[in-house]
């Protein structure tokens, strides 16, 4: 799609991807501290690594769009609605970077 600036989107969302991997890596780590010996807090123990693991999958999920978001970038179809194949509207894109469908189809 022309009129979009791809190499700052595309920096943008690299620095995410950054961002978000050194997340995840953290969020692993803490997944894999062993749990208290105490029976009370193994059940506080559990709860935070229920938290954490919700975080991860967010965060994983956001790394597969951004990464399906580089690649429209890469071949050149950034902007286009891979349902229709119609223009994703730059005001969707500009508050969705990795937006993948039009309005129309994202419905």
């Amino acid at each position: 799609m022309t009129g979009l600036k791809t190499p700052e989107i595309k920096a943008q969302l690299g620095a995410r991807l950054v961002e978000l991997r050194a997340r995840v890596e953290h969020l692993d780590a803490e997944l894999h501290q062993p749990l208290s010996a105490d029976w009370e807090e193994q059940a506080v123990d559990m709860e935070v690594q229920d938290s954490v693991e919700g975080q991860e999958k967010a965060a994983l999920a956001e790394i597969r769009r951004i990464e399906a978001t580089i690649g429209r970038i890469d071949a050149g179809t950034y902007g286009e609605c891979i349902s229709c194949g119609n223009a994703i509207s730059p005001q969707r894109l500009a508050v969705l970077p990795t937006a993948a469908k039009c309005i129309a189809c994202a419905d």
